[in-house]
């Protein structure tokens, strides 16, 4: 209840300070909510479409991106031999910025949703990879010590003690590459292609349709707050 109160706090803060922006600007570029909202409903057939291509894109790439670099960031945490083996080079990759593979993936990939897919996995694999390998890393020793004195393996102390106590930090990596996975899907669904909300603003805009535009940007809004609440919920599930 708390949440929902908050939610619409802040909503509706939201439409405040963007009424007053359109109104003190007065540029058709710019509509107001009251101008752009009854729009989302009426364009929602041709709205839903794209938001479903895009919510499908968004999730495929998280499950890979965190299927694939999760478990290689607790590997690196625990073992100092594959830290210092394969470490250096996915650190020196990191900090590369990921929308500049966006034309090698077209290249390689085609124009399709293959590209669009493997983009923000790439970049969620990197913020998985370094996340875990930190909370692997924060699992004090002696909790670990204590697991082995009384007979588990080594592999038993990774599953019941690291894995679970790093799997809070799992879930905040995810929320916070939730937003860094909606802007690239933008830029990519922007750049190429015929489907996804991206393409859908973009199209809106290139023939001066704002209230459209706004309304796509709106629906892009509240997919990338669906994604981050069911993300907080199943963590509230899974990491009690």
């Amino acid at each position: 209840m708390r949440k929902a109160l908050a939610y619409l706090w802040g909503t509706l803060l939201v439409l405040a300070l963007w009424w007053l922006l359109a109104a003190a600007l007065g540029s058709p570029a710019l509509p107001t909510p009251l101008a752009t909202l009854p729009v989302l409903a009426e364009e929602a057939g041709a709205i839903w479409p794209h938001f479903w291509v895009s919510f499908g894109r968004i999730m495929a790439a998280m499950a890979i991106g965190t299927v694939l670099g999760a478990p290689l960031g607790l590997l690196l945490g625990r073992s100092k031999r594959a830290d210092a083996l394969f470490g250096p080079v996915l650190y020196i990759l990191y900090p590369l910025p990921k929308v500049v593979l966006l034309p090698v993936l077209f290249v390689l990939l085609g124009l399709g949703g293959e590209a669009k897919v493997t983009l923000i996995a790439i970049a969620v694999f990197f913020q998985m990879m370094v996340t875990m390998r930190d909370a692997a890393k924060a699992v004090p020793m002696p909790l670990l010590e204590a697991f082995w004195s009384l007979g588990a393996t080594r592999w038993q102390g990774f599953c019941s003690v690291t894995v679970p106590l790093a799997l809070p930090s799992l879930f905040t990596a995810l929320r916070v590459t939730t937003g860094t996975a909606v802007a690239l899907l933008f830029i990519a669904e922007s750049m190429a292609g015929s489907t996804g909300l991206g393409y859908f603003i973009m199209h809106a805009w290139s023939v001066l349709e704002y209230k459209q535009m706004f309304a796509g940007i709106v629906a892009m809004a509240v997919m990338g707050v669906a994604i981050y609440e069911a993300f907080d919920l199943a963590e509230r599930r899974l990491a009690r």
